[in-house]
């Protein structure tokens, strides 16, 4: 559960990723001068708490935020963050505007009410940079896995966050997004992946260093061409929980 922080780069700009009990889901932190941004924490109420008191302990101001994309388990914020910017895509506020009751039922029965009534309060960022006071970061949009998802580039330290894509854990998910969109996302992505010490999944581990992040894009890669070519696959992170049902909904999106 989410209870250490892995600090990835460390300097003028330091970057800090915790992990969650619950389906290996990231939430980074990017400590620049005199405030924070927090990127999708998640995930249970109890670490959503420690991340609050944590960041708070060490004297570190959460001042943005930004969700990657509109899937429930990147919209969640906590009372104590409440003075700070919420960012996200254009695509990303439209699809927490109107979803917004579903992504809170998806969350559960018992999730409590002050943070429920969190979820998905998002403004749009215009442009290709975060709006905000600290460390400059390109936001790189596009339509893989969900519409107006997004990764954010911190060219100073050369980490890539990549939200759900790029992952050691997990196969690249379709979800609402074709093979088209896709293809296009991992495109967008490979300029940056060229250039990254860090590459930041929203679910697993991150890479650590060049060779690394190469990998996990190449592996991807690897996958999507197999899938759109409907050949067996041997990818490794099919022994995951959810992975071969996801594969099929994958075959489904390519078959449509």
């Amino acid at each position: 559960m989410a209870g250490r922080w892995e600090w990835v780069a460390d300097g003028p700009i330091q970057v800090g990723v915790t992990t969650s009990r619950r389906e290996h889901t990231t939430s980074t932190v990017v400590v620049s001068g005199d405030g924070a941004l927090l990127v999708d924490p998640a995930w249970d109420p109890d670490e959503l708490g420690w991340i609050a008191d944590d960041l708070a302990a060490a004297g570190v101001t959460v001042t943005a935020g930004f969700a990657t994309h509109a899937h429930h388990d990147h919209l969640l914020w906590h009372p104590r963050w409440a003075g700070a910017n919420r960012w996200a895509s254009s695509g990303t506020t439209d699809q927490a505007t109107v979803r917004r009751s579903d992504l809170v039922d998806a969350l559960g029965s018992g999730w409590p009410t002050d943070l429920g009534a969190l979820v998905g309060r998002v403004n749009a960022a215009s442009g290709s940079r975060l709006p905000w006071n600290g460390t400059s970061i390109e936001l790189i949009t596009h339509d893989g896995h969900a519409c107006g998802h997004t990764a954010l580039w911190l060219p100073t330290a050369q980490v890539l966050i990549a939200g759900d894509m790029l992952s050691d854990v997990e196969l690249p998910l379709l979800e609402e997004s074709d093979p088209a969109d896709y293809d296009a996302a991992m495109a967008a992505l490979r300029p940056y992946v060229e250039r990254a010490r860090v590459i930041i999944p929203g679910h697993g581990t991150p890479a650590i260093g060049p060779e690394a992040a190469t990998a996990r894009w190449v592996a991807d890669r690897r996958y999507l061409d197999a899938l759109i070519a409907d050949r067996d696959q041997d990818d490794h992170r099919m022994v995951h929980p959810g992975m071969r049902d996801a594969h099929q909904h994958n075959r489904s999106r390519v078959l449509t």
